[in-house]
């Protein structure tokens, strides 16, 4: 990207090993929490408690930089605080502790990525739709930890879950130091309290499709790794299976910048939340077919490549100056944060009791619902130009 006064190189490294963390996290903790003996719902329970912690802390650190104007003395603070509280993982693997510990180190780490999203956009200035340059590269981070960590498991076993999360923890410190703050454009457009902004109707129907979408999550991202495994795919398979997903996000991010202008995000997010309900559907009925297994995950580019970069460039528009670093928080605690959280509990209350294909049909019902919503937003949104 050629853009002298922004440091690309230094922001895509954040992303690479922040995102590289996500390829450990996701795929694998509630494998980890499987090999310590805990059941669905104690897994899901756990995994919430990850989601949960971002419907409160990237608000309330995204207030404190908002105010301050230091979004970068926040990131490195609580990268640092992430990474003690994380040490606690290997002193004991009870349900409380270990509840307890992900509650710490997750009320920190959640609050890294919304203030990281906001300086990268204020780097970016007039050329937001590029976001997705830079952010490729956590994609590519999630890449290849998920392939690395997937073809060492079987031969290391579980316990290398953890590790590899505290070494890329260290990294994520590292790298927040090398980054510093944007300069920040003197904003000319007053909007208030961000109760302003809440109130209008296109962007509570925002915030409802980032619900739906994010809860639709829900069962993926805390069971199919272990779904996999049910039906004998390898740890070899599995990790390929979550990186193809995310090589399909890669490719797609490529050229983002130039299908945002070009067709707009609101026919994007219809073309992402329609590819999304297919997607669950696909994995719900048909798990025992590699191929069309093959094909659900390179749907990942939709829904959460497409999604993502569209729902950035949304709240970024419309919560502007001062209320950026809150607008993103509030996208990270209603999307990941709630809907994540929710989406977790319900998939691991009823793993047990029903079968997967009806979660997964549940889980294409929550993003069908939020497709309905993304019409009706777009006819607000068009009221409110």
């Amino acid at each position: 990207m050629k853009n002298n006064s922004m440091p690309y190189w230094r922001l895509s490294g954040f992303y690479w090993f922040y995102f590289a963390s996500l390829g450990v996290v996701v795929p694998y903790w509630a494998l980890y929490l499987n090999s310590l003996g805990f059941d669905a719902k104690s897994i899901g329970e756990l995994m919430a408690i990850l989601m949960g912690t971002k419907i409160v802390a990237p608000y309330l650190w995204s207030w404190i930089a908002d105010h301050t104007g230091h979004c970068m003395k926040i990131i490195r603070i609580s990268s640092i605080c992430s990474g003690i509280a994380f040490v606690g993982i290997f002193l004991d693997s009870s349900f409380w502790w270990l509840a307890l510990v992900m509650l710490l180190f997750s009320f920190f780490w959640n609050a890294t990525l919304p203030q990281f999203e906001v300086n990268t956009m204020n780097y970016l200035g007039e050329n937001t739709h590029k976001y997705s340059i830079v952010r490729l590269w956590g994609s590519l981070g999630f890449v290849f930890s998920v392939i690395i960590i997937g073809s060492l498991l079987d031969d290391f076993g579980y316990q290398l879950v953890p590790v590899s999360v505290f070494i890329l923890y260290v990294f994520i410190v590292v790298f927040s130091f090398l980054v510093s703050d944007a300069p920040q454009k003197q904003s000319h457009i007053e909007q208030g309290s961000i109760l302003r902004v809440l109130k209008q109707p296109h962007v509570l129907a925002l915030l409802g499709i980032c619900f739906l979408m994010q809860m639709s999550h829900g069962p993926y991202y805390t069971f199919y790794s272990i779904y996999l495994k049910q039906h004998n795919y390898s740890s070899v398979a599995l990790g390929w299976l979550w990186a193809l997903g995310v090589v399909a996000e890669v490719i797609l991010f490529m050229f983002m910048h130039k299908l945002m202008p070009k067709i707009g995000p609101g026919i994007l997010l219809i073309i992402a939340l329609i590819l999304t309900t297919l997607r669950w559907l696909l994995i719900g009925n048909y798990v025992d077919s590699l191929s069309i297994l093959i094909f659900a995950q390179i749907l990942h580019a939709a829904s959460f490549g497409l999604y993502h970069a569209v729902a950035i460039e949304l709240f970024h528009r419309n919560f502007k100056g001062k209320l950026q670093g809150r607008g993103q928080a509030l996208y990270s605690a209603i999307s990941f944060g709630a809907g994540g959280a929710a989406g977790t509990l319900l998939s691991g209350a009823y793993w047990d009791i029903y079968s997967p294909q009806i979660i997964f049909s549940a889980a294409a019902l929550a993003s069908f619902i939020a497709l309905l919503v993304a019409f009706k937003f777009l006819q607000l949104q068009n009221r409110a130009a």
